[in-house]
């Protein structure tokens, strides 16, 4: 499909214009459908943003400059509904001058902020320059922002991170581990998103049209919690979906889920998915792209479908919703759009006889969609194997960078495999500074963890080297300043002149019993090299996660998989004997050799257990799509290691450095 460019299309003065003009007045709150005490969705990610036909531009009238001194017209724009050739104009435009666009979003974020408590607390005094804040601004992590998170939640609506008061708190959980966190969120954030989105559908249309649609998409409701204060809290996403603005944003580039709301914000997962695997066969000639928060979510949906596909089958054939789906509001919803439709069942009946394993389900039950969609770097690659299996040739595309703390960077390169994906950074998002890390001499690996690293001072966007490490601080429109993501990137290139990233890793410390420091992309890099032992039986790691047993000395690290079908004994062992010699930390190998730490146990667990797992992450309330399977289970974490012990039904020890 052609893309429509508007006669006003903006030249570079008007492109620059745009990332400072005023936006409109904040939306009221949707009602929706769903109820407050119905539960929404999902971390930083909501479905991609699908192209209109028509393309429609803000009126560069309406664009007025603002005022001396007049704060309320410098939040970041309203975002106005473009063709795609246009954002990638401004997209252009603006990276073309990333320097000069970040000291101005710096000015903008504390011009806007400059009431706000932290920043005095610091004597910023209203400063707004680049070396007066890195000079006053100390470089933070949340717990420094917590007693005032804390404030906000008990209800002070004075100044305290942002110029105006906080209504919403997005809340981060991550994993079943750790205390969940509170973060601002305020109607930039929602702006950003929907720049974010916008831009990187621009690029994404480009090289895979798509034309009016559905979208197949997995997602599900998260429960909101109401502070002491009367603050709403839930996740980032659900955050987004509650305001009209983001609907009103989604609609306008015609987004539209193939489920009703009913059915994303219900409150029983199973059901939520049976019927999203429901609505996109009804809608499925319909269908242009498939979604989902997280490559984890895409692989359970399409698993299930394995089990429940004759089932779906039988409902579409007789019109009548299965009677496992009792909840009466998604019931009541499904149901106005289930029709008896016997030769659809048919069809799908004989595609899905046809396959060989369930390859290329995606591709042959959806014909029109054009590419798989949703994260898939970091923890999800080990899922990547088993998604492409389901998508068979249609092209898996990875989602933007961002967290619930905010947004760094959009995929505009979707034809790179998610292995090899970057994120450029939109210099209008928020102030970006990156702190180099260097490896002390003898140090070989690339995803150490944090102490192996040596820092030097922040440098600004435009100041990062192409091949060198850095972890990202960033400066939000939201309240945080000079906050300290945790995340390690590589700067892959430059597009005009802003940097593209690769996302490394998380920073935080993963396995560690001496001197031994190995993180999450440690684990992962050793899990995939043992895996190659599994192919020649053609079988398959489900999920994997990890324990530090400390209980005997020395101390070892414990390896939990489990297996599409059962290996022999020979194989194992050897799987643990490969595991073991995979960790090159020199740390880890050093204490080995000294038999400092013992070894490696692989622990084989029974199928089901990570779903498990899962169910037990949503029964303290979380949504399916901001599950990510803990790669290391704290001794905190009783409940979890209860799971994994009572479902072990093997283990195997590493003889590679000696018994």
């Amino acid at each position: 499909m052609g893309h429509v460019v508007p006669a006003n299309v903006s030249t570079s003065v008007q492109a620059m214009h745009r990332y400072m003009c005023n936006p409109a007045p904040p939306v009221a709150t949707a009602s929706a459908s769903a109820s407050a005490s119905r539960s929404h969705s999902r971390p930083l990610l909501p479905p991609q943003l699908p192209s209109d036909a028509g393309a429609r531009c803000a009126d560069p009238s309406d664009r007025a400059a603002a005022a001396p001194g007049d704060k309320s017209k410098i939040l970041p724009v309203k975002m106005p509904i473009c063709s795609c050739e246009e954002t990638i104009h401004e997209f252009e435009m603006l990276t073309r001058d990333a320097g000069r666009v970040q000291k101005d979003t710096l000015k903008k974020i504390l011009e806007l902020n400059a009431d706000a408590e932290y920043l005095k607390k610091f004597g910023l005094n209203g400063r707004t320059d680049v070396e007066s804040y890195k000079s006053c601004i100390p470089l933070c992590v949340h717990s420094d922002l917590e007693p005032y998170i804390h404030r906000i939640a008990d209800g002070d609506s004075s100044p305290l991170l942002t110029g105006k008061p906080v209504t919403s708190l997005s809340l981060s959980s991550g994993t079943t581990q750790g205390k969940p966190k509170f973060l601002p969120f305020t109607d930039e954030l929602l702006e950003t998103t929907l720049q974010i989105f916008q831009t990187s559908y621009a690029f994404r249309n480009r090289k895979y049209p798509i034309g009016r649609g559905k979208a197949l998409q997995f997602i599900y409701g998260s429960k909101q919690v109401v502070t002491k204060g009367g603050i709403l809290a839930t996740t980032a996403t659900t955050n987004l979906y509650r305001r009209a603005r983001y609907k009103e944003g989604m609609k306008d580039i015609q987004s539209q889920c193939c489920s009703p709301d009913e059915v994303v914000f219900g409150p029983d997962f199973n059901q939520s998915l049976y019927c999203h695997l429901l609505c996109g066969l009804i809608y499925s000639d319909e269908v242009h792209q498939v979604f989902s928060p997280f490559a984890h979510s895409l692989v359970h949906a399409f698993q299930t479908f394995e089990e429940v596909w004759e089932d779906l089958c039988a409902d579409i054939r007789g019109g009548v919703l299965s009677e496992k789906v009792t909840v009466p509001s998604i019931r009541e919803a499904v149901t106005k759009i289930l029709k008896p439709n016997p030769e659809l069942a048919d069809l799908i009946y004989k595609k899905c006889m046809g396959l060989s394993n369930w390859y290329g389900v995606i591709p042959a039950l959806w014909p029109n969609a054009k590419y798989v969609y949703g994260i898939m770097t970091g923890s999800m690659e080990p899922y990547l194997k088993k998604l492409r299996h389901y998508a068979g040739h249609l092209p898996l595309i990875s989602a933007d960078y961002g967290a619930s703390e905010g947004w760094v960077g959009a995929n505009i390169n979707p034809t790179l495999p998610p292995e090899q994906v970057t994120y450029a950074v939109l210099p209008q998002t928020g102030y970006f500074e990156f702190i180099r890390l260097e490896k002390p001499e003898g140090e070989e690996t690339e995803n150490s963890a944090s102490i192996h690293y040596i820092e030097s001072e922040p440098v600004g966007l435009t100041e990062v080297e192409v091949g060198k490490i850095y972890e990202v601080v960033i400066t939000t429109f939201g309240g945080l300043y000079r906050y300290r993501l945790g995340d390690i990137v590589k700067v892959a290139g430059f597009h005009n002149s802003t940097p593209e990233l690769r996302f490394i890793c998380r920073r935080s410390l993963v396995l560690s019993i001496n001197i031994d420091k190995n993180t999450e992309k440690d684990l992962q890099l050793a899990v995939e090299e043992a895996a190659k032992l599994l192919d020649a039986e053609k079988l398959e790691i489900v999920d994997f996660t990890s324990f530090v047993e400390k209980s005997s000395d020395p101390g070892r690290y414990v390896i939990f998989w489990e297996l599409s079908s059962d290996a022999s004994e020979d194989v194992l062992r050897s799987c643990a004997n490969c595991l073991d010699l995979a960790f090159v930390d020199a740390g880890y190998m050093g204490s080995r050799k000294i038999k400092a730490i013992g070894p490696l146990e692989l622990r084989i667990l029974k199928k089901g257990t990570f779903k498990e797992i899962l169910d037990h992450f949503l029964s303290l309330g979380g949504a399916v799509s901001q599950f990510k399977t803990p790669r290391f289970v704290s001794p905190l974490n009783v409940k979890v290691l209860q799971i994994l012990n009572r479902n072990t039904t093997g283990s195997y020890f590493s003889t590679a450095y000696g018994l």
